[in-house]
């Protein structure tokens, strides 16, 4: 279910993803849009499922937030506990039941997995374009000359020691 003012085209969760900070998008992406299961996510993050669940939480939050929805953070540890349960739930299953607080973001969610394949290609199309931009191969060409002059200043200090 949307809202008329959060259309769910996949345009919206292309450019809200990568907006985000690295790592939540891909927790978000991994999760939702190549739907890798809880314990996949977590084996490939290296840490428990709890935590992990915990974080992705913490990254749908922010996804729901930067769409415009009116998603709050938990109050308490133990209510961002409880609501990661809750969000891994939803997310599993349609009948689960979660708080109204919640909602905005589960609806989010479960809009983002309704898309998957749509966000899953216009987020390699960016990507794509993104590296084959004239600022990516600029941006390339002004690293490689940083190491570059790292490495005759290096060299140069070296030979210059008495």
């Amino acid at each position: 279910m949307t809202s008329p003012s959060r259309p769910a085209i996949p345009t919206t969760f292309i450019t809200a993803l990568r907006e985000l900070e690295p790592r939540p998008s891909a927790m978000l992406t991994l999760r939702l849009v190549e739907g890798r299961s809880r314990a996949a996510c977590a084996t490939h993050y290296g840490i428990p499922v709890q935590a992990f669940s915990v974080l992705l939480l913490r990254a749908a939050i922010a996804l729901a937030q930067h769409r415009g929805a009116p998603a709050r953070e938990p109050a308490s540890e133990d209510e961002e506990a409880a609501w990661a349960r809750m969000l891994a739930d939803a997310l599993e299953r349609q009948d689960a039941k979660f708080p109204a607080a919640l909602a905005p973001v589960v609806e989010t969610c479960r809009e983002l997995q309704t898309l998957a394949p749509q966000v899953a290609t216009g987020l390699e199309t960016a990507e794509r374009e993104a590296r084959a931009s004239p600022q990516r191969r600029r941006e390339e060409w002004l690293r490689r000359l940083a190491v570059a002059l790292l490495l005759a200043m290096t060299a140069w200090l070296y030979l210059s020691k008495p």
